[in-house]
């Protein structure tokens, strides 16, 4: 990555976090911070935005004991794909949604009047604020002059670039993801970005790993940063996994599915060079879509909000699926609790996920902690399958990311799906290692890719019924 030390800002959904590399890949330093759920008054409603501010400030005071660590050369930022900001006479011109924000059904209506056929975006009709179309729609009833002037829209990702160097750009994966505003096949704005005039407002394209320009004298003086750190163009976090995985050489250019978990659990296949994919075909109701990557290639995904699901279905104040210490307990349980016949049926979140429609409950729940964590793993591990189903997954999958750890789920995944090879990798900075990656796609792995072993169970007839349940079959009974 040549001389000096990397910063990653990972801005995920629940977490922001902030890690120091050097060149080796060598993780010196990170730092986390929950983000804080916050409201502005945006034409006089109260609107739950995301806490750009907080960031900041947060920001600023760990890159300042960052910068007393060694020579900083870079910046990469990463994000999710469900935030954008309009920034205008050098400042944000209305807060940022956060994606959980119901819309007005009035409005949604009206805009989904005008979206284009999932056959050309690959980005299908979510709920909220899910589609990064519907945001600029629900904000621009607000005001109309919003995007007048100078107003740019940015990514969420490039947002950050821009606001530690001043430089505006956009990129492709964050623009690919369910937006409504690109054509994967094509890597242009989509019909409906051009005809409401939000194609001539994003920012100029640029790569990922693009260094777009260097920290601004304001940044470079707030954080004791040198002033020629470079500031990367950067992407959507998934996709900073999906480009993780590739540096392992058993994924690499073969056909391999990525199964990215946190608050969301996101399945990006890469076909192998022989495939052929019908990316039209993907069901788009099942919150089936295609990603882009890095290179502007089309990536069939699939995905469910699974760390979201797993939280409520647990309870925040519990011990995690996937605490080490307790995952011999949680695997022993399993088979009492699928003797017992305990299972969750989806979904918890409605509008997402391959039963977007269905109505959640518990079957036989347990009572102890132990088991209920156990039955969680299974159902995560139940979804999750679906998902690779409906991407058409082959030969392996790689799940990376916290839940990870959890050994009930991946190899409860492992057991359903004899078909594929089910790997893991025991770190931990999936994404950063992603963003790194950009700056040297030499750069080794942290770690080996270890294999999954199934559990010494069958548990076809536990699969059957819930999928049964779900359909409403009479084999369920």
């Amino acid at each position: 990555m040549g001389d000096g030390l990397s910063v990653v800002l990972d801005l995920g959904k629940t977490l922001s976090k902030l890690s120091l590399w050097d060149a080796s890949g060598a993780m010196l330093a990170r730092r986390t911070r929950p983000n804080a759920q916050i409201n502005a008054v945006i034409g006089g409603e109260s609107i739950r935005v995301l806490d750009s501010a907080g960031i900041e400030a947060w920001a600023a005071e760990v890159l300042r004991k960052f910068a007393g660590l060694g020579r900083v050369a870079r910046i990469i930022p990463v994000g999710h794909g469900a935030a954008a900001a309009i920034v205008r006479d050098g400042a944000l011109a209305a807060p940022s949604l956060d994606y959980e924000q119901p819309i007005p059904a009035e409005q949604i209506a009206a805009y989904h009047g005008q979206r284009d056929p999932f056959a050309r975006t690959g980005s299908p009709a979510l709920p909220d604020g899910l589609n990064l179309g519907l945001q600029l729609h629900f904000l621009e009833t607000f005001d109309r002059e919003l995007l007048t002037g100078d107003a740019t829209i940015l990514p969420w990702p490039q947002y950050w670039a821009w606001r530690f160097s001043g430089v505006t750009a956009s990129e492709v994966t964050s623009l690919g993801c369910h937006s409504d505003l690109w054509c994967p096949a094509s890597g242009n704005p989509s019909a409906l970005a051009e005809r409401r005039g939000w194609a001539a407002r994003l920012a100029p394209l640029r790569h990922a790993g693009e260094a777009i320009g260097t920290i601004n004298a304001e940044w470079a003086e707030r954080t004791g940063l040198p002033a020629d750190v470079a500031v990367h163009c950067g992407l959507h976090d998934s996709n900073a996994a999906l480009l993780a995985a590739r540096g392992f050489a058993d994924i690499a250019e073969h056909e391999a599915t990525v199964l990215s978990t946190g608050t969301w659990f996101v399945a990006m296949r890469t076909p192998g060079k022989a495939a052929r994919i019908d990316l039209a075909g993907l069901p788009e109701t099942r919150d089936c879509l295609v990603n882009v990557d890095v290179h502007g290639t089309p990536i069939p995904s699939a995905r469910f909000m699974g760390g979201r699901e797993i939280e409520l279905l647990t309870g925040i104040d519990t011990r995690r699926v996937d605490i080490n210490p307790d995952q011999p307990a949680i695997i022993a349980a399993l088979p009492g609790v699928v003797a017992s016949g305990a299972m969750v049926l989806p979904t918890l979140t409605p509008g997402v996920g391959p039963f977007p429609g269905g109505a959640t409950r518990w079957i036989n729940r347990p009572a102890e902690s132990i088991e209920l964590r156990a039955a969680v793993c299974l159902y995560a591990a139940l979804v999750a399958d679906e998902m690779l189903g409906l991407i058409g997954t082959r030969e392996r999958v790689l799940v990376e990311g916290r839940f990870g750890e959890a050994q009930a789920f991946v190899r409860t995944l492992a057991t359903l799906r004899p078909d594929l090879r089910v790997l893991v990798s025991n770190q931990q900075n999936d994404v950063s290692y992603g963003a790194l990656r950009l700056i040297d796609p030499a750069l080794a792995p942290p770690s080996e890719l270890i294999q999954v072993q199934p559990l010494d169970r069958d548990l076809s007839a536990y699969a059957a019924r819930w999928r049964a349940l779900i359909t409403g079959s009479s084999e369920a009974a």
